[in-house]
């Protein structure tokens, strides 16, 4: 078994979608980003390449590569999954904690942690996301930004294969 840990934040800024999970959430503002901005799943990316020791987000999906400007996130977690079977890794757990002081998520939470669930073939059981505000401190604390951390375990398979 092995254990990751990722972490992604990005600005808040006029004329973009809010998507968090795949979820497009109404907000007056968005993440800015080269693809959807999508932090937590970006977060989950990054725990998942780290678990494996396959890199990071950068380096699979780097934002000077006009492919993925604008790219959803969700497509290119199918691809970081793909990547785990290939070196015969299955998803065992994952536990994700969305930092933003507004909007209010709890009510988009379930969506985001079955939109998560499916796209990594887990039970949403196995898919844990939290929401909390950082009570005014700091740059989510101000509504600048949101940030999202996320920590995974993924065990190799008998036969090298994920299943």
């Amino acid at each position: 078994m092995r254990i990751g840990h990722g972490y992604d934040a990005h600005c808040l800024t006029a004329g973009r979608r809010l998507v968090l999970g795949g979820v497009e959430i109404p907000h007056t503002m968005g993440l800015l980003g080269h693809s959807d901005a999508d932090a937590l799943t970006h977060a989950l990316m990054d725990a998942l390449l780290g678990a494996a020791a396959l890199g990071d987000i950068g380096v699979h999906f780097p934002p000077s590569n006009p492919k993925y400007k604008d790219a959803y996130s969700l497509a290119l977690l199918e691809h970081v999954v793909a990547l785990l079977r290939d070196v015969g890794y299955r998803i065992e757990n994952i536990d994700a904690t969305i930092i933003a002081q507004a909007p209010r998520l709890a009510s988009f939470l379930p969506r985001m942690a079955e939109n998560i669930a499916g796209v990594c073939c887990v039970a949403v059981t196995q898919v844990s996301v939290k929401a909390t505000t950082e009570d005014g401190m700091g740059f989510t604390g101000a509504g600048d930004g949101i940030a999202a951390h996320a920590v995974v375990l993924i065990e190799k398979t008998e036969r090298g294969q994920a299943g």
